[in-house]
């Protein structure tokens, strides 16, 4: 009941929150930026605390608590209101459901379960989507089987059908104890399960350029999407840079244009990412065409 309270009370001051204007918001992104004015930055995260109850309404289905994840969206929030850059003229919104979403997964991935699945965007979408995809073929009118619903889940998703199959198994199974005996078929002792467990994690050289490699890349990618205007980075962000992919028809409908034109938009910005990076980092030239 404690904790209940606590929800609430978190909820109801989130939703008291004053919404800032756009010229607010400007002003008080700049002062962070050019001040480092933590009152400045908190006021614009407070202002939007109700994105991220709205979003952990989304993931309670894991078996979490709604404060824990509240809290991971806030730690989201805070990063992106940090990294925000007024300059670019896009809504802090639109900037900070992504930061948002990336924390409450990354959450979410870390307490699910006490074995960790992958980490990957491609391995996310499949611990995520799953379910869904899975039930809604199992619901329509074909009888599939198990086999021919794993290949579309595995086309659907780009991954292979081996990793559909392995995470099926993984959210459809009860965790194990590591330390659960092994029966050795005699009388002595046949050891742990943990001890039949390889290590199959990289080197730490390979760690620590990995983490480098991610860091430019990161880095390169930040700088091009300074090229976007605010449409064009609404459209990559939700088409491109969210594990969700919004379609064209939604796109259309929330920017008040048609499908074709969103399209159109996402090409054209597309074109910019890859023109910007290339000149960032020419080597990459061999793989943009």
């Amino acid at each position: 009941m404690k904790n209940l309270s606590a929800d609430r009370r978190m909820i109801k001051i989130a939703m008291a929150a004053p919404y800032l204007e756009r010229h607010e918001e400007q002003a008080l992104a700049q002062a962070w930026k050019d001040n480092d004015d933590q009152d400045a930055r908190n006021r614009i995260a407070m202002a939007h605390m109700r994105l991220v109850i709205s979003m952990a309404g989304k993931f309670r289905n894991f078996g979490l608590s709604m404060s824990d994840l509240i809290q991971e969206g806030h730690i989201g929030l805070l990063e992106a209101a940090a990294r925000f850059e007024p300059s670019r003229e896009v809504r802090f919104s639109t900037y900070a459901t992504w930061w948002i979403r990336a924390s409450m997964q990354d959450y979410v991935l870390r307490n699910w379960s006490i074995v960790r699945g992958g980490t990957s965007s491609a391995q996310k979408a499949l611990f995520f989507n799953l379910r869904r995809l899975r039930a809604k073929l199992a619901q329509g009118d074909r009888q599939l089987t198990a086999q021919a619903i794993h290949e579309e889940i595995a086309v659907a998703l780009g991954v292979s059908v081996s990793d559909v199959q392995t995470m099926d198994a993984r959210l459809s199974g009860n965790d194990a104890s590591l330390q659960a005996p092994i029966s050795s078929g005699g009388e002595g002792d046949g050891g742990e399960k943990l001890d039949l467990l390889a290590c199959n994690a990289p080197l730490p050289d390979e760690q620590v350029s990995d983490m480098i490699d991610q860091e430019r890349r990161r880095a390169w990618l930040g700088n091009a999407l300074e090229q976007l205007n605010e449409r064009e980075m609404k459209i990559i962000l939700a088409r491109r840079l969210s594990d969700e992919g919004a379609t064209l028809e939604e796109l259309g409908v929330n920017l008040g244009i048609s499908k074709e034109r969103v399209r159109q938009i996402e090409t054209r910005a597309l074109e910019k990412l890859k023109i910007a990076l290339v000149a960032q980092a020419p080597v990459l030239a061999m793989t943009a065409h």
